[in-house]
């Protein structure tokens, strides 16, 4: 892989499946699969050591949720991961359908376990803004990093920034609402601007919690050219991460919509097109007579109606056209030209 994962205009769309697969390879599998045909440049895992990321009071502690696999909190974790086995299948299955594949670490083990499968970039979630050992861990990789900066201060993402920029400069930063689902009230979507103007030399994005697809075609017009969204199959499926997560149609459509938006801004010249000319004809208006006209007649404005087809002198000759002397006579509806009056 390159060090540079996206073009600076183009949209690059991450299907972050986190642990969506609900533990089974084969779902796992068939979203990267679905992911794909949507038209997503790259599928994004989680990867946790969870013995080593939680305090034991957390890991042991009690979970009861309807989206709880086990009894407790570390047991609820360990199901939804994959082991390196999974990974490497996982992997070689996204490669042979030339999509990128790579996961967020949330621990040092978790890189250590990434780098041996070689994925070919990482993520650092929102809530690793701050853990400057992860962030200097997976710099050290010297591949592409994306950071998230939810629940962050601008102090935060400038730190973060900082240390990561030092060991490694492809960094690319997306703004983020790290609330589960984010309320369009809270997407703050202005933040993009000020992150391009804060990092000038690094791609902005956005990872995107909204229950929906607008808040990335906005995000693109601000400047954001990374875009993350929760992907699933099914959103009524077991998981806390699922009912604000997108489908394949929702997918598709947010897809289609971020890559329609370069055309559409097209060229800042104004100009008459091509495909414009004919309609126009049809629709615009000539300067035709009102009335029968006598040859000699001075024209006054009496004489003159502005109807379609628009073949003929475009109404802003009206002035140019009174107060002339007509050559010869005019019917009803018959055009009147430059060449028809002295």
């Amino acid at each position: 892989m390159s060090k540079k994962i996206i073009t600076e205009n183009l949209p690059f769309v991450i299907a972050e499946i986190g642990h969506n697969h609900q533990g089974s390879v084969e779902k796992a599998m068939e979203m990267i699969k679905q992911a794909k045909l949507c038209g997503a440049s790259a599928v994004k895992l989680q990867k946790r050591s969870n013995k080593n990321l939680y305090t034991k009071e957390m890991y042991n502690s009690i979970y009861n949720s309807e989206n709880s696999y086990a009894k407790t909190y570390g047991e609820h974790r360990d199901f939804l991961e994959f082991d390196k086995k999974q990974y490497f299948d996982l992997k070689k299955f996204s490669e042979e359908l030339d999509i990128i594949f790579f996961s967020t670490p949330f621990d040092f083990e978790s890189v250590e376990f990434l780098e041996n499968i070689n994925v070919p970039c990482y993520k650092i979630a929102s809530a690793d803004v701050t853990n400057t050992p992860l962030q200097e861990k997976i710099a050290e990789t010297g591949k592409p990093i994306i950071l998230s900066t939810g629940a962050s201060s601008l102090d935060d993402v400038k730190r973060a920034h900082e240390v990561i920029s030092k060991i490694n400069e492809n960094l690319y930063i997306l703004h983020c609402t790290a609330s589960y689902p984010a309320n369009i009230e809270d997407m703050n979507l202005n933040c993009i601007k000020t992150l391009i103007k804060t990092f000038p030399n690094n791609i902005i994005g956005l990872s995107d919690h909204e229950n929906g697809i607008d808040a990335a075609s906005i995000a693109y017009m601000l400047g954001a050219r990374i875009f993350e969204k929760h992907f699933t199959l099914n959103r009524s499926w077991k998981g806390t991460d699922q009912s604000f997560s997108l489908e394949p149609d929702g997918l598709r459509k947010l897809i289609r919509n971020l890559n329609r938006i370069p055309s559409m801004l097209g060229s800042n010249t104004k100009k008459i097109l091509e495909n414009e000319k004919a309609p126009i004809k049809k629709m615009a208006k000539s300067i035709v007579a009102a009335k029968e006209i006598d040859k000699d007649t001075i024209i006054k404005l009496e004489h003159l109606a502005f109807k379609s087809p628009g073949g003929g002198l475009r109404p802003y000759f009206r002035d140019q056209v009174l107060g002339k002397k007509l050559k010869s006579k005019k019917n009803k509806d018959d055009l009147i030209n430059f060449e028809d009056i002295e």
